[in-house]
Formats: C-alpha cells, sequence, structure tokens
C-alpha cells in the first residue's frame, strides 16, 4: 500500500482530528459544567460539504426531545457539486449517543438551568464528532470578571518577559 504523502503547511480540512467549526463565543457566554463527545446522522452531501471546511455553530443548541439529542440551528451550506440531492442547510439533525448518556444528560438538564451548547465539530477516524457541553449561561458580572482576569494573567506574563529580557529594572 502506497503511503499517503502530507506537504507541509498543507490545509488539514476534512482530515482526521481537524477541527471543523468551533463555537468560539460558547466558552466567554457559558461557564462549561461537563462535556460529551457524540456522533451526528449525516447525509451524503453534508459530508462532503464538511470535508471542504464548511460548516457554522454560531446559533446551534441541542435539544432532548422523546429520549433522543437532535441538533438544531447547524448550518452547513450546500455541497457545492451536488445537484438535486442537496441537503436543507439548517435541518435538525440527530446525535448519536449511548441510552446511559442520554439519560444523564436528561438528569443534568432538568436540575437546574443548564443547556446543551455544541462546542465544536472535527473528523475522528473518517466520522464527524461534536463536542456537546452541559454549560449554565453566565450573568454580566461573571463575564467581565473573566475578561479582567484575562488581562491581568497577559500583564503578568508580559512583565515576566520584559523583566528576563533585561528591558526593565
Amino acid at each position: 500500500m502506497a503511503k499517503k504523502n502530507k506537504k507541509k503547511g498543507a490545509s488539514s480540512l476534512g482530515r482526521d482530528g481537524s477541527v471543523v467549526a468551533s463555537n468560539r463565543k460558547a466558552r466567554h457566554e457559558y461557564s462549561i459544567l461537563d462535556t460529551h463527545e457524540a456522533g451526528i446522522a449525516l447525509l451524503g452531501t453534508e459530508i462532503k460539504s464538511m470535508r471542504e471546511g464548511q460548516a457554522s455553530l454560531v446559533d446551534a443548541f441541542a435539544t432532548i426531545d422523546d429520549g433522543e439529542v437532535w441538533l438544531r440551528g447547524l448550518h452547513i451550506p450546500e455541497y457545492s457539486h451536488g445537484n438535486w440531492t442537496n441537503h436543507a442547510p439548517k435541518r435538525a439533525r440527530k446525535l448519536l449517543l449511548h441510552r446511559r448518556e442520554i439519560d444523564s444528560l436528561v438528569g443534568k438538564v432538568r436540575d437546574g438551568n443548564a443547556t446543551l451548547v455544541p462546542l465544536s465539530l472535527y473528523f475522528v477516524n473518517g466520522r464527524v464528532k461534536v463536542e456537546l457541553a452541559v454549560a449554565r449561561g453566565k450573568q454580566a458580572h461573571d463575564k467581565r470578571h473573566d475578561i479582567a482576569k484575562r488581562t491581568a494573567e497577559r500583564e503578568a506574563v508580559r512583565e515576566l518577559g520584559r523583566r528576563i529580557k533585561g528591558m526593565h529594572a
């Protein structure tokens, strides 16, 4: 069997372990309590579109309906080389989890003000997986506290770098 050549600097979209889409605002808007990895039931043109690196988790969220977990609001644009068999870009997609994982999620969501938020989409062994988080919404003062903490850490690292270089006495 021939080896696969991987060029340096080549795009890794659609390859194993590569992140196709990530929800960057989720960690700012929510405090993450727990994470789970789930498969997604997708159509052929959706997979092809994702291998091109096209997907958006901006408005995505997950719901539990009748013992099944559904991912809603995930936008996967139509496949560029598709024809009449193309998919609907914003359809609800079923998440594939074991029954005990679904029961665990139901318990966590029902207990408090928790919600299910997708954090990222990525490939594992040729299959698309979603990192699903059980999260609780942050208040405005929590967000400000996180921003202040991040800037303080950044300033400390900068100051250490300056002292090491001898720029500041």
